[in-house]
């Protein structure tokens, strides 16, 4: 046995098909519901291209349309953001079916899916054109930049981010998609093996007189 060795727990309560793929989809279309919702009101009552104060320079508003990835990362590659964004939501929606049946991994990937959702639906719909929609941005966070450009996002953006962090820290920690944990064998024979002869034994045999 060596020290790399792992098993797995047996999982807690764990879900079933239904359970998971409901929680997925009713937190995913919340997520999408929300994103789309705070475009139009940025699109019908922001000035395009102007800041607006907020909370000094912790928040302000900046209506923009962004051809690039999340936080305008790499501009001008509309169609290849189109259709990461399609493949990653179809392995959402396909590990959702056939092996996700935690509560935690299917919170995360709804929430997850939602804000892809969010910016596809953009870049399907939104002008100038099928498959290379631009996303609508309005979020404007100065104080997180540390004096460099600031970026402009949206409430997808934001689900995107976080929820990748999600994942990474449930990866992290050994969490799989079916609710069971990932330990390392060698912590479990530790726990099992039987103490050596006079290893934690304090009594002490009697004195004679």
């Amino acid at each position: 046995m060596t020290d790399h060795a792992t098993e797995r727990s047996a999982p807690r309560r764990s879900l079933n098909r239904a359970a998971a793929g409901a929680i997925v989809a009713i937190l995913a279309a919340l997520v999408l519901a929300a994103d789309q919702f705070a475009k139009y009101l940025a699109l019908t009552t922001l000035p395009f291209q102007q800041p607006v104060q907020v909370w000094g320079d912790a928040l302000q508003f900046y209506l923009t349309r962004n051809p690039g990835a999340a936080f305008s990362l790499l501009e001008g590659q509309t169609w290849i953001f189109t259709i990461v964004m399609t493949v990653a939501a179809v392995v959402i929606v396909s590990l959702t079916v056939t092996r996700v049946r935690s509560r935690v991994w299917a919170i995360v990937l709804g929430l997850l899916l939602g804000g892809i959702l969010g910016n596809l639906s953009d870049r399907l719909f939104r002008d100038p054109g099928f498959l290379v929609g631009h996303v609508v941005d309005f979020i404007n966070t100065p104080w997180m930049w540390l004096g460099m450009n600031p970026a402009i996002y949206n409430v997808a953006d934001m689900f995107i981010v976080t929820m990748m962090i999600g994942v990474a820290l449930l990866v992290l920690i050994g969490v799989r998609l079916d609710g069971s944990r990932e330990r390392r064998a060698a912590d479990e024979s530790a726990a099992t093996e039987p103490a050596a002869p006079g290893e934690g034994d304090t009594t002490t045999a009697p004195r004679e007189a």
